[in-house]
């Protein structure tokens, strides 16, 4: 019996594990809507822009483990989903985005609502399809999920024309997808891993540089294990916060731009970089030729264009980081007694622990004054470490990867290779979904907060009890800081001048509001927040100049750190 595109739609979806999707209708996509309403199996969360439909779906992915969804209408809809899409790109989050589409008959004649999304998200999706012919639908849902789950994950698009979702079609037999061109590697190489290993066993200052990579393989448990056998030091960037206990005795916690003083000076001094699922990015490395000088570098990474194409590097591992772990695990246990091995590192983890008495992630208390990073490390000491917190973009991202220490992977949501303002409270919101029974915890700056707070109203219809911490310093901080330093403090076009009174606006939304003013009053605002079932937004009036410190200016190595 034939069903319609619509049915069909839903019916794939299922097919796929799919509970949830995140979304906004439009007359693209009514005919989809009107199958959504008939189901119980797929839960529907209606956003309020578009755009956080794309971030609420990234979110639910990186805490579900699994392929996130959203579905928006054709035009102004799906043109309101680029950012989101290009932000799960340059993080590599496997959503699918489904996107309304005119007729088929009536595309690349200026139809109302009606735009080439396929051709403007080329360049930041992993793959996209229009569809054109209702027979094509479903193998083309299927070959889409396949896409967004293997190698290295990402986002693919589906643009649906409204005639093909409205067509009557047979429901084909679910096959496995196989695609002639594309077959990821997951098995790492037995000779790589074989040099690799004995370049490990052989160096005397090894460090472990860990990326998003290693959280999105799972593979913690496995790199846990290789650094603790041979008492290795390990430091993650920002998107591998997570990947490796960040209150284990081997952590540096982050590298780069705004990395620990004692992650920067090891990397700078090894004698070996091993690579996880990192891709060098250049908030990481700084200037290039003085990035790790004299180490000879391993890279594992599923995707071989990411290999060399930074730095490069000396044994290259193209395979799934947990396979590659794995396999390295094996052949040193079949080599040497760790017990031996462990003492190996001895001075090299006494010179980090010189670098990190000499300069610890530190900031200046000053009385009563609220400083953000005191704030941070309550929202720690409260949880347990245990909450799931995502960022917006600037100095509340930064206080937030420095002082709240991450042990478990899919604990921390944040645009890191886009930068996207406005990503944390879509993002908390999806990663609730997911995870109904976590504390979700969005970390904000009083600008960031403002791009999609319309989503209160998202988290209040469907009982999503996300707290948001609001650093509020009355400016667009992270350039207000770069102003302060390179620009003669000529604040230009950062003081925010006129906000809104954030505790009155969560309470007009249905939600509650509460405020710090001085130092003495965070941890009571945030032990009422965490006991509160309902959206909540902590504003902390903060130190209006207080910079994040390290840093490291740009254009500069990175052991040339400006500090507190």
């Amino acid at each position: 019996m034939k069903i319609s595109g619509a049915q069909a739609f839903i019916k794939c979806l299922q097919e796929q594990g799919v509970d949830t999707i995140f979304g906004f209708p439009g007359g693209a996509v009514i005919e989809i809507y009107d199958e959504l309403n008939k189901t119980d199996v797929i839960k529907h969360v209606l956003v309020r822009h578009e755009q956080a439909a794309v971030h609420a779906a990234d979110g639910y992915a990186r805490v579900k483990g699994e392929v996130g969804v959203a579905l928006v209408t054709s035009g102004p809809g799906a043109t309101n989903t680029v950012t989101g899409i290009a932000s799960a790109y340059c993080d590599s989050i496997p959503i699918v985005v489904f996107t309304g589409q005119v007729p088929t008959q009536l595309i690349g004649n200026d139809a109302f609502q009606e735009v080439d999304i396929v051709g403007i998200t080329r360049p930041c999706t992993k793959h996209n399809y229009l569809v054109k012919k209702p027979e094509d639908l479903v193998p083309t849902i299927r070959e889409a999920f396949h896409i967004a789950r293997t190698g290295r994950p990402g986002p693919v698009l589906i643009d649906l024309p409204k005639d093909v979702v409205g067509a009557m079609i047979n429901f084909p037999e679910m096959k496995q997808v196989k695609m002639r061109t594309y077959r990821p590697t997951y098995e790492p190489h037995p000779g790589q891993v074989e040099k690799a290993c004995k370049a490990i066993l052989k160096a005397k200052r090894p460090v472990i540089y860990a990326g998003g990579g290693v959280v999105l393989s799972d593979a913690n448990e496995e790199l846990t294990a290789l650094a603790r056998k041979l008492n290795i030091p390990v430091t993650m960037t920002l998107m591998g916060l997570g990947g490796f206990p960040g209150t284990d005795s081997l952590s540096m916690g982050m590298l780069g731009m705004h990395g620990t003083y004692y992650a920067n000076m090891a990397v700078a001094k090894s004698d070996l970089l091993i690579s996880v699922g990192a891709r060098f990015d250049d908030r990481v490395t700084g200037r290039i030729d003085a990035f790790a000088p004299d180490a000879k570098i391993i890279h594992i990474d599923i995707d071989p264009s990411s290999i060399s194409k930074n730095v490069k590097v000396d044994i290259p591992i193209v395979a799934d980081c947990r396979h590659a772990l794995a396999a390295m695990n094996t052949w040193i246990d079949r080599k040497i007694d760790p017990a031996d091995h462990g003492g190996k590192t001895a001075a090299w983890l006494e010179k980090i622990a010189a670098w990190r008495n000499k300069h610890p992630l530190a900031y200046k208390e000053d009385g009563d004054v609220i400083k953000p990073q005191f704030v941070v490390e309550k929202l720690h000491e409260l949880t347990g470490g245990e909450a799931i917190i995502s960022t917006e973009v600037g100095q509340n991202q930064m206080w937030a990867a420095q002082f709240y220490h991450f042990n478990h992977p899919g604990s921390f949501l944040t645009s890191g290779g886009l930068g996207v303002m406005g990503y944390g409270f879509p993002a908390a919101i999806g990663a609730q979904m997911a995870a109904p029974d976590r504390t979700v915890i969005d970390v904000a700056g009083d600008g960031s907060i403002q791009m999609n707070i319309q989503e209160l109203a998202t988290a209040r219809q469907y009982g999503c009890p996300v707290k948001i911490a609001i650093l509020n310093n009355g400016y667009l901080g992270m350039v207000r800081q770069w102003q302060e330093l390179f620009f003669d403090k000529n604040y230009s076009a950062t003081p925010l001048d006129v906000s809104p009174d954030f505790v009155a606006l969560a309470q007009a939304y249905g939600g509650v509001g509460l405020r710090a003013k001085t130092k003495s009053e965070v941890e009571p605002v945030i032990r009422e927040a965490l006991k509160t079932d309902n959206v909540v937004i902590m504003d902390f009036v903060v130190s209006r100049e207080e910079g994040v410190y390290p840093m490291v200016p740009a254009g500069k190595a990175t052991t040339e750190m400006l500090l507190v």
